[in-house]
């Protein structure tokens, strides 16, 4: 199936930001280096100077540079911890970033110049309209991808392509099933952006599912790309309703107005967002006080103390200076997860770009993997990764689980 649909994917992309859950302030202090595509880890293993040679890409530059960022970031504190261990199957791993500025030609230039650099895995892209441009030409050299955070449904389309974070449909279903299962609310409003296939698709899946888990949806409210400043009609209407929780699958910079035109008019109810929303406590002239309390989806919290969270938080905190989002813990989990496959399959850095790709195709078939953002992750034939979700709370500036 995954096949037929890469013959259709190029006449059905859409353009959408990526999001997959998170739990922190956002990272900025490598969008220097990042964006300047340099090769980290060394190169060279005990017995060849043959290396692996891993690319990631996403948007170091603009509007979405904090997820981009985060993702090359996170991708980075593995390789580094993999060459550390001696590498995979015993050979080092060369590291070298691309910008794609969330743009679908750029991003297909980016993947080509990975590429002509010698690149035989893509940890990426970060963003979904990127991720489809470059999986409708990768799959022409069987590429293996492993995008952290490209969450449009056509994302994994092609044979090639899997993803780590949930698709946007699971992240609607997940979410209605954690409000209904944890008693959050039985009567929600919506809010979405019907503009966009990000927040339009979280929403229709979300509403197929409440009725299913106890929950009235009482009002829905839309805005689109050219009306999303002023929500105080819609704002009204879901107070009037006499909604208990505010269901909001879109992205910070939005939700940062809603929640301080919602405080202006005394409208306080759970607010409840999707990874989109992550990011939110460290954007600019907001007042984060206004985001105590909100909760959002997500498979990853900086919080958490097992072993292995606290040490890939307190890796990133000390390479740059910052808390890792779920983006960065999604792209650390992928390079992971290309290295167990890897050693599985016992593949070296002298086979083919084609010959890797099927033996990591091949392997993800029956692949489980336990990382920091879900044990037990597997994937299905699509692409699609199944794994269980968590939900994290705003709480005294910081983001905490909410279990």
């Amino acid at each position: 199936m995954k096949k037929i649909l890469s013959v259709l994917l190029a006449g059905t992309m859409a353009a959408t930001l990526a999001a997959c859950g998170s739990s922190s302030t956002g990272s900025t202090s490598a969008a220097t280096t990042a964006a300047a595509g340099e090769t980290s880890a060394n190169s060279g293993s005990a017995s060849s100077d043959l290396t692996w040679k891993i690319g990631s890409q996403g948007p170091l530059t603009g509007g979405a540079a904090l997820y981009g960022e985060a993702v090359v970031n996170g991708a980075k504190v593995a390789v580094d911890e993999i060459n550390e261990a001696g590498g995979i199957n015993g050979y080092k791993i060369e590291f070298k970033t691309a910008d794609d500025e969330h743009d679908q030609e750029k991003a297909v230039n980016a993947y080509n110049s990975l590429k002509d650099w010698g690149m035989q895995v893509l940890v990426g892209p970060t963003t979904s309209s990127p991720t489809m441009a470059v999986a409708s030409e990768a799959v022409n050299d069987n590429m293996f991808m492993i995008t952290p955070s490209g969450s449009a449904v056509d994302c994994t389309a092609t044979a090639n392509a899997y993803r780590v974070c949930f698709s946007d449909p699971a992240q609607g279903t997940k979410s209605a099933q954690y409000i209904g299962q944890h008693k959050l609310a039985t009567k929600v409003a919506v809010l979405y952006d019907s503009s966009d296939v990000y927040s339009s698709g979280i929403y229709e899946a979300f509403a197929k599912e409440a009725a299913n888990q106890g929950i009235e949806i009482v009002d829905t409210e839309q805005f689109t790309a050219d009306s999303k400043t002023d929500f105080s009609t819609q704002l009204q209407k879901m107070q009037a309703a006499g909604a208990e929780l505010a269901f909001l699958p879109f992205y910070y910079t939005e939700a940062a107005l809603v929640l301080t035109q919602a405080n202006t008019m005394g409208f306080k109810p759970i607010f409840f967002g999707v990874d989109g929303m992550d990011g939110i406590l460290g954007l600019d002239n907001f007042d984060t006080s206004l985001a105590e309390g909100l909760m959002l989806l997500t498979p990853f919290a900086a919080d958490a103390t097992d072993d292995a969270t606290v040490n890939f938080v307190t890796r990133y905190k000390d390479a740059f200076g910052s808390t890792p989002i779920q983006f960065a813990a999604d792209a650390y989990d992928a390079v992971y997860i290309v290295k167990k496959a890897a050693e599985a399959a016992n593949l070296t850095p002298d086979k083919s770009v084609d010959e890797i790709g099927t033996a990591l195709e091949e392997q993800l078939k029956t692949l489980s993997y336990d990382g920091i953002t879900g044990a037990g992750m597997t994937w299905n034939e699509g692409g699609d990764v199944d794994k269980e979700p968590k939900a994290v709370v705003i709480k005294d500036g910081a983001y905490v689980s909410a279990e």
